[in-house]
């Protein structure tokens, strides 16, 4: 597992149909390079909380994860309204989801709150209406 593995992967806005395949498709990555099941699960929920946030929220995005021996970095780049108070947004159950998405079973305000818990580090920069890019990093042990 000398080799840095580089991934970059188009989040679509309202596409439920294909949210969560990026995470998905790094999980598998993670497993046949033999990272320890902690390791792929933290980082799988980080990631696909992410990747929830982009479907609901923004315009769309890009996410490009890096992976080496010793950490994996994530980092997820929209383009969207922005977030407008990030301390509020960080507090568990506070949610900005619309009603039909919240139908759909997401929304529930946690996916920053579980982005930050199942990270190692977490930073986010956000420009209201230009995006948010939020960068994720998992050690390997």
């Amino acid at each position: 597992m000398s080799d840095t593995v580089k991934l970059t992967y188009q989040v679509s806005h309202e596409d439920f149909t294909r949210a969560g395949e990026a995470s998905s498709d790094v999980k598998r990555h993670l497993k046949k390079m033999g990272f320890s099941p902690e390791v792929v699960r933290k980082v799988a929920i980080a990631m696909y909380e992410g990747e929830i946030n982009m479907v609901i929220h923004a315009k769309g995005g890009t996410i490009d994860v890096e992976i080496s021996p010793d950490d994996i970095l994530m980092v997820l780049k929209d383009v969207g309204p922005g977030i407008p108070d990030i301390e509020k947004a960080m507090q568990a159950g506070y949610s900005t989801a619309p009603d039909n998405v919240r139908a759909l079973g997401f929304g529930a305000g946690m996916g920053l709150p579980n982005m930050k818990q199942y990270s190692d580090e977490m930073e986010i920069d956000t420009k209201l209406g230009v995006g948010t890019t939020v960068t994720m990093k998992v050690y390997q042990g």
